[in-house]
């Protein structure tokens, strides 16, 4: 069974920093993905970023490319989001996934999240 645990959120003021981490266990194949979301109760989910476990292969959303990055230490099963110049826009319920593809197909597999507030 993967499981992932989030963790690194909470209450930030605007202009400010946090590095969100996704500890993953239970991954039967190294050639899964991990991806970062976020949700704001009553909107459209929102992919923010990507990484292969195995060929470390990045991507990350047009959006928030110039602000937010995605990175995976592997020694601890663990996949970051580092989150910069942070605005009350971004304030969010964070999660990640985890599957053989980017996205949140019907395999996936999810975090409960990590609630990130950003005050202005």
């Amino acid at each position: 069974e993967v499981q992932l645990v989030e963790s690194g959120g909470g209450l930030v003021p605007a202009g400010g920093s946090l590095r969100l981490s996704c500890v993953v266990s239970g991954v039967p194949s190294e050639h899964y993905t991990v991806a970062w979301f976020r949700q704001v109760p009553g909107k459209q989910r929102e992919g923010l970023a990507c990484i292969g476990l195995r060929d470390n292969r990045r991507t990350v959303e047009n959006p928030v490319k110039d602000r937010f990055s995605i990175s995976a230490d592997n020694t601890k099963n663990a996949v970051f989001l580092e989150m910069k110049s942070l605005k009350p826009q971004d304030t969010a319920l964070y999660y990640c996934a985890a599957d053989e593809l980017c996205g949140m197909g019907p395999t996936a597999s999810r975090g409960r999240g990590t609630q990130v507030t950003v005050s202005s």
